[in-house]
């Protein structure tokens, strides 16, 4: 049995949830009207995994959240409004350690529940396997190595630079928001290759997390919300709801957010990302990242595009949160290196200076 801490203020959203898992007929279930007596049942029912609102009275989620990765770390699926502040508050939520989220439906929640439920099933039976404390320690000792810069990390003398500038095409899902957080961050503020990245969030959520991102990188951040021109010294977010893909001009190579496809289940779709990359740059110029996540987003694209001359490196499992997609990349046989993921930038580094010659 997976056992389950639902906290939620609202009753309606505690009943709804609770029937969903319930009807599962694999969940222990416990349901907390706030952040404190969530740590109190924590404390007693050691839940596999817990979700948390973000505003409850008492105690609200963020406060709960941060108790729970210091004392008793586990987890944690924030439930989120689709608005600014909950985009905000979700974010926050990641950094302090929780490993995916839920938006809340828009309309009635009584009906909208059910068009969600496959999702929400998906969401927390990945998250219940998923490690968490690793991520977080790894994190915490890479800001750490720099915390007297504002802006991470210093110039790398060391990098070697050279012929036409390639593109370096990042993928992540669950766990993602805190291996970017990593890896991103490393890449020095002279790194010569632009950077594409589609990690599968909300439209609401992309432009805040790449403000987020902008203030802890040394390259600049920007969230794709129109034709822009790939330019080195640019680590660019795909937008949420929609897919980044790549395209030529006369000008050169540009990216743009296009209608996301239902053929891809996940959105921005790390395979279309990829394929479109690979019809405008030539693929010997292109390295491919594939990071935590559940699914199999981006695994068969970058396959490809090993076999087609490019490069690409798997998350490993020892710090993957959920080593679906980056582990479906390494079961295909697509993954040219697997590393961890304070690992990934030093070798993305490596290979550029490599193509340089």
């Amino acid at each position: 049995m997976i056992r389950l801490l639902i906290a939620d203020d609202s009753a309606l959203m505690r009943k709804l949830l609770e029937d969903i898992f319930a009807k599962q007929g694999d969940f222990d279930i416990r349901l907390a009207r706030n952040g404190e007596e969530a740590l109190e049942i924590t404390r007693t029912f050691d839940p596999h995994v817990v979700t948390l609102d973000v505003h409850m009275p008492r105690m609200d989620g963020l406060s709960c959240l941060s108790r729970m990765m210091v004392e008793m770390p586990r987890p944690v699926v924030m439930i989120s409004s689709l608005t600014a502040d909950g985009a905000e508050a979700t974010l926050e939520a990641m950094e302090l350690g929780a490993v995916d989220f839920i938006t809340k439906p828009s309309g009635a929640i009584s009906l909208e529940i059910d068009r969600l439920r496959p999702l929400v099933v998906e969401k927390i039976r990945c998250a219940a396997t998923a490690r968490v404390s690793k991520t977080l320690r790894l994190r915490e000792r890479i800001r750490h190595q720099w915390s007297a810069n504002e802006r991470m990390p210093p110039r790398q003398p060391n990098i070697r630079r050279g012929g036409t500038p390639g593109l370096v095409l990042v993928g992540t899902s669950t766990g993602g928001p805190a291996a970017l957080d990593i890896v991103l961050p490393q890449l020095p503020s002279d790194f010569p290759w632009p950077v594409l990245v589609a990690q599968h969030m909300p439209a609401k959520f992309t432009g805040p997390f790449a403000k987020r991102l902008d203030r802890h990188c040394g390259l600049n951040v920007v969230e794709v919300t129109k034709p822009v021109l790939l330019r080195p010294g640019s680590i660019y977010i795909g937008r949420g709801d929609a897919d980044v893909v790549v395209t030529g001009r006369a000008a050169g190579t540009l990216a743009m957010s296009a209608p996301a496809k239902p053929d891809y289940p996940w959105h921005p779709s790390v395979e279309r990302m990829v394929d479109t990359a690979m019809e405008y740059c030539n693929p010997e110029r292109l390295i491919g990242v594939l990071m935590t996540g559940m699914g199999r987003d981006g695994a068969d694209a970058m396959t490809r595009l090993k076999a087609q001359g490019g490069r690409t490196i798997a998350e490993a499992e020892s710090t993957s949160v959920v080593w679906g997609m980056p582990g479906e990349l390494v079961a295909a046989g697509g993954a040219e290196a697997v590393a961890p993921v304070d690992k990934i930038a030093a070798t993305i580094i490596e290979w550029v200076s490599d193509a340089a010659n």
